[in-house]
């Protein structure tokens, strides 16, 4: 049993994609990051960053104690080892999907989380971060369109580089549905990977917990602005 610390973000949907898909039973502990959930000591026992999603693998391959894993990336390459699915087997196949999950983790993630950031949580509007970031999304989006010409998923076959980027595409697609405009690509890939049963059942996790959101003040407080210092009073009390 996978036990899964999620909450319903980009990078928590990637993970319950991969278990849907790879029929991996797991349980969900929700971990309400805009309550602060993240900096209770026990969720930093398996999430040093306090970050989500985290796993524990109840039964891991080895046989083992409980194996706890922090950041999604790491966490989709062991899901994938572990059912034998999503990841291929051979050299040149392995590196491309691992070249083009690492893409997403360190390129797409962050530059369209920081677009989002900028535009709408923002106390005040930056201009150049604005734009800084937005033009970074947007030749992201150039380079992932690229790929995807003349390819079903992003390295042909459905694979976890495809479950990594496709959470990161519809969040910006909801907060401006004219961002894949002129990417006919990644149109086409989004609403095939938005049709499969496991995505639907992915993202339906996640709704009993949208009611449970925090207020705007609690998310500002909790999510942005967080240094060493304050973490460590957070977790000491």
């Amino acid at each position: 049993m996978i036990e899964l610390h999620y909450w319903p973000t980009s990078n928590g949907h990637k993970i319950t994609m991969a278990l849907e898909e790879m029929s991996l039973p797991y349980e969900i502990h929700p971990v309400n990051i805009g309550k602060g959930e993240q900096f209770k000591p026990a969720f930093l026992a398996i999430s040093p960053n306090n970050r989500m999603p985290a796993i524990i693998d109840r039964a891991p391959a080895d046989g083992g104690a409980p194996l706890s894993i922090f950041e999604s990336g790491a966490i989709l390459i062991y899901l994938a080892e572990k059912s034998g699915k999503f990841l291929p087997k051979d050299l040149r196949g392995r590196a491309d999907v691992l070249q083009w999950l690492f893409w997403q983790v360190g390129g797409l993630g962050p530059m369209a989380g920081q677009k989002g950031h900028f535009l709408h949580a923002a106390p005040e509007k930056i201009p150049y971060a604005i734009d800084r970031y937005s033009k970074e999304t947007d030749r992201l989006l150039g380079v992932l369109d690229r790929q995807l010409a003349g390819r079903d998923f992003i390295c042909g076959a459905y694979s976890i580089a495809d479950m990594a980027s496709y959470p990161w595409v519809v969040s910006s697609q909801k907060r401006d549905p004219a961002v894949l405009a002129s990417f006919a690509n990644i149109r086409r890939w989004a609403d095939a990977i938005a049709a499969r049963p496991a995505t639907v059942a992915a993202f339906a996790k996640g709704d009993p917990l949208q009611a449970q959101q925090a207020t705007d003040a609690e998310r500002q407080r909790n999510l942005f602005g967080q240094t060493a210092a304050s973490v460590a009073s957070r977790v000491g009390g």
